[in-house]
Order: structure tokens, then sequence, then C-alpha cells
């Protein structure tokens, strides 16, 4: 089969973005970034599921890659809509400024 690429790449490169997510989430203060940081995250875990779905010859890691697109989706238009909503009565978007208990 040409262009069989072996599991190991898929590997480093999910472990790749995972690690970047990662510090993205820690890091970072605005909530945009830390939201792109989590698709970051979901989108390691995507190659993953492939990957082995691949290796393993099955069908399941995709459809199950396929749901957390889905939700990925979701997750982006329900959080930027939060974002919007705080940007809108507090003034900024800076994790570390937003008291949601003092809103």
């Amino acid at each position: 089969m040409p262009g069989n690429v072996p599991i190991t790449h898929y590997l480093f490169l999910s472990t790749a973005l995972f690690t970047l997510g990662v510090i993205g989430v820690l890091a970072r203060r605005n909530i945009v970034i830390i939201l792109m940081s989590i698709e970051l995250i979901l989108n390691a875990v995507n190659i993953n599921l492939v990957a082995f779905s691949r290796h393993l010859a099955s069908v399941s890691g995709q459809a199950f890659a396929v749901f957390i697109i889905a939700d990925a989706a979701a997750e982006a238009a329900v959080g930027l809509g939060i974002i919007i909503a705080m940007f809108r009565n507090r003034g900024t978007i800076q994790a570390d400024e937003l008291d949601l208990l003092k809103w």
C-alpha cells in the first residue's frame, strides 16, 4: 500500500499537539487561546483514535473521532457565546480577571 506511514509517526504528532494544547491551557490568560488549546487537545485525541483504528483495521475509532469533532464544534459555539456575554458584562476576556461568583 503506497503511503504507508508507521503508527509511531502519528503518535509523535499527537503527543506534540497534546503537549502544545496543555501548555496553552496552563500558561495563557486569554480565554480564546484557552479554547483553541482545548481544540488542539481534542485533535490530538482524534489523531490517536484514527491511527489506532487504521492500525487495528477497525472502524470504531473513526466513529468516535466524528463524535469528538461534533462535540468540539458544539463546544466552540457555546464557548464563544459565553465569551461574548462575559465581554459585554465585564469588558475583558482575561481568565484571571473574571470572578463568576461576583457577576
